[in-house]
């Protein structure tokens, strides 16, 4: 089956706590792009912290609230959220950069079998090349794809880098 994962393309992410230029100029192409693959082949992860965000590992490295479980900040953005509600697109919440295969939720909501998977979403440096990661290694016979168009960083060389590692990683880069 070929599948699409929307990361993390949260409103903090776009124009909320971490959001940067550019990033809201991703919507109607992912939500295109979710309504291309269609039912049952969609899945998102939402980046996900509670009220003592700042007292974790991640909030003393990176020490921005953002993504806290029932703010507008956590929500889906824009155009995306519609085409992911449409679709009846299977979410996934995380704690951390890379969604945690060993919780029975996840691997539950998990497809069973993938013989392609395209990611696109936020941030390419951090929570998009975490989940291609993640993914290659629960289904190491799938094509990894992940659409240069439809991912992006608050800092442009730093995605070229990162576009560059996921090529490192065998993933398939499209639209460079």
């Amino acid at each position: 089956m070929d599948c699409l994962f929307v990361i993390d393309y949260q409103k903090d992410f776009v124009d909320g706590a971490l959001g940067f230029s550019g990033a809201e100029k991703l919507d109607g192409a992912i939500a295109a792009r979710v309504r291309e693959y269609g039912p049952g082949r969609v899945w998102f992860t939402r980046d996900t912290h509670s009220a003592d965000y700042l007292h974790t590992r991640e909030g003393k490295l990176l020490p921005v609230v953002h993504c806290v479980r029932g703010t507008p900040g956590w929500e889906n953005y824009g155009e995306t959220a519609k085409a992911l509600k449409e679709m009846g697109a299977v979410g996934i919440d995380k704690a951390a950069f890379g969604m945690d295969t060993g919780d029975p939720t996840v691997l539950a909501a998990l497809p069973k079998e993938a013989e392609r998977i395209e990611l696109c979403g936020l941030v390419s440096n951090i929570c998009v090349v975490s989940n291609a990661a993640v993914l290659q290694s629960r289904y190491p016979q799938a094509r990894i794809v992940v659409d240069a168009k439809l991912t992006g960083s608050f800092d442009p060389a730093l995605n070229e880098k990162t576009l560059d590692v996921l090529a490192g990683l065998q993933a398939e880069i499209l639209n460079r």
